[in-house]
C-alpha cells in the first residue's frame, strides 16, 4: 500500500515541469473561458452551441503551434481528445434519444456509458504519468487468507458494479419470455424480473469471490461474525430485505399493485433490497415504506385479484321529484361515461331522507383504480348537467339572518313642579 502512495506523489512532480504547465494552461484556460460565456450566453442557444466546438480548434490550433515551435504537447492532445470524446457522448445522447424513452436513456447514460468513459479516461490518464502494468501488480495485502493485488481488486471491482448495473436489461428479457410462456400478470412479471436480477448479482459476487481465490472458511467466519451483528445494529436492514423476498414469491405486494395508504390510492413502483416504492398520483410524491411495514398492519389492495374497483358519489335531490325518475337518470347518466364500465352496470340507491333533499348515491365500476378521482369528477360533471336539463332541483340548507333594530327609548314627559 505504501507503494502506491509513492507513485502516486510521484505524479505530482510530474506538474512541476515547465512544458507540462503550459500544455495543462493551453487546455484549462480556454475551457475555463468557455464556462464563463456559457453563463452569460445561456439566453443564446444557438450561440452557446458553437462555443465548445470553437474552442476545441482553438485549443488544437494551440497544439500545432506546439508542433511546430518543437514543444512538447503530448498532455494537451490527450486532453483535447478527452474532451472531444465527452463531446461525443453529447452526441450520442442526442441519437440515443430518438430510440429510447428518456427513463431507460437516463439509466445507461448515468449508470453505464458515462461512469465507463470515465474509468477509461482515468486508466489511460494515468497510463500517461506511469505504467499500468506495474501499477496492478502492487500488492495491497492479505485478504480473507489471499494476498491481492491492486490489478485484481480493481477488476473484481468492475466485474461487481458491471453485474449490479447491467443486470436489468439481461432480467427485464428473462421475465418478459416467463410472461409470453406461462401467461403471467404484470405484476408478477415484474416480480420475476427483480427475482432474476437478485439471482444474478448473487452469482455475480460468487464468481468474484471465486476469481480473486479468497478462504472460503474465512469468508464463513466473517459471515458467522455478521450474523451475530444482525441481531444488534442492522437487524431491521435484514428483516426488511427477508420481508421483500418473502412479499415477493407471496405475491401480495408486488410492482405494479395499487395499495390503499393514509386514504389514498398508491401504485407500487418498485420492490427493493429495503423498502417499497409507492407513487401517489394526486401530488405525484414518491412514498418509501419498509417492507417489514407490510407485514405488522392491515393494508387495503384494490389489484389482488383485478384492477376493478367500485367507485361512488353522492347527490341530494328536492322532495317534490320521483326518486324513481331521479334513479334512472343517475343511472342513464353513469352509463354514459366512456371510463365507466358497463358491466357491472351502473346502480342508484335512495340513502335516506335529509333535511331539505333525499340523498342518492350513484355506485359505477372502473377499470383502473388509480383514476378513481378523476372519474368522479367526470360523473359528478355529467349528473350536475343532467339535472339541470331534467329541471331537478340540488337542494341545499339556506339560513336566513335578520338584524332587528333596537327599540326606540321612550319619552317620558316631565311632571309638574310642586305647588
Amino acid at each position: 500500500m505504501m507503494h502506491l502512495v509513492q507513485e502516486a506523489l510521484g505524479w505530482f512532480g510530474y506538474l512541476e515541469r515547465g512544458s507540462v504547465q503550459a500544455q495543462l494552461l493551453l487546455v484549462v484556460l480556454p475551457l475555463l473561458g468557455l464556462h464563463l460565456l456559457r453563463r452569460r450566453w445561456r439566453s443564446r442557444p444557438p450561440l452557446a452551441h458553437l462555443l465548445l466546438p470553437l474552442t476545441l480548434a482553438l485549443i488544437g490550433l494551440g497544439i500545432g503551434l506546439l508542433a511546430w515551435a518543437g514543444q512538447p504537447y503530448g498532455l494537451a492532445l490527450f486532453l483535447l481528445q478527452l474532451r472531444s470524446a465527452w463531446y461525443g457522448l453529447d452526441l450520442l445522447q442526442l441519437l440515443l434519444a430518438r430510440l429510447l424513452p428518456p427513463a431507460p436513456l437516463h439509466q445507461l447514460q448515468s449508470r453505464l456509458i458515462r461512469p465507463a468513459f470515465l474509468v477509461l479516461a482515468a486508466m489511460a490518464l494515468i497510463n500517461q504519468l506511469d505504467s499500468l502494468a506495474d501499477l496492478a501488480l502492487i500488492s495491497i495485502g492479505t485478504w480473507f487468507g489471499v494476498q491481492l493485488d491492486l490489478g485484481q481488486l480493481f477488476l473484481s471491482l468492475v466485474i461487481l458494479y458491471l453485474v449490479v448495473v447491467g443486470s436489468g436489461p439481461p432480467a427485464a428479457a428473462l421475465a418478459l419470455l416467463f410472461k409470453q410462456v406461462l401467461d403471467i400478470d404484470e405484476g408478477s412479471r415484474r416480480a420475476v424480473q427483480l427475482l432474476f436480477r437478485y439471482l444474478v448479482v448473487a452469482l455475480g459476487v460468487v464468481w468474484v469471490c471465486s476469481h480473486l481465490g479468497l478462504n472460503a472458511t474465512a469468508i464463513l467466519a466473517i459471515a458467522g461474525g455478521l450474523s451475530v451483528g444482525l441481531g444488534f445494529g442492522i437487524k431491521e436492514v435484514f428483516s426488511n430485505f427477508v420481508s421483500g423476498l418473502w412479499l415477493l414469491f407471496e405475491g401480495s405486494v408486488r410492482p405494479g399493485e395499487v395499495l390503499f395508504i393514509d386514504g389514498d390510492p398508491c401504485e407500487v413502483r418498485s420492490l427493493g433490497l429495503r423498502a417499497a416504492v409507492l407513487w401517489r398520483d394526486r401530488d405525484n410524491a414518491e412514498l418509501v415504506i419498509p417492507n417489514q411495514t407490510f407485514f405488522t398492519s392491515t393494508t387495503t389492495t384494490y389489484t389482488g385479484s383485478d384492477r376493478m374497483r367500485r367507485s361512488q358519489v353522492s347527490v341530494g335531490a328536492a322532495y317534490r321529484h320521483d326518486p324513481e325518475q331521479v334513479v334512472a337518470l343517475l343511472e342513464a347518466t353513469a352509463r354514459a361515461q366512456t371510463r365507466v364500465l358497463p358491466f357491472p352496470p351502473p346502480k342508484a340507491l335512495v340513502l335516506g331522507y335529509g333535511e331539505s333533499s333525499i340523498n342518492y348515491a350513484l355506485r359505477f365500476w372502473i377499470a383502473n383504480p388509480m383514476d378513481n378521482v378523476s372519474i368522479c369528477s367526470e360523473v359528478n360533471m355529467a349528473v350536475w348537467k343532467a339535472f339541470d336539463a331534467a329541471g331537478i332541483e340540488i337542494p341545499f340548507p339556506q339560513m336566513v339572518v335578520k338584524t332587528i333594530e333596537p327599540a326606540s327609548p321612550v319619552s317620558v314627559p316631565p311632571s309638574a313642579p310642586d305647588q
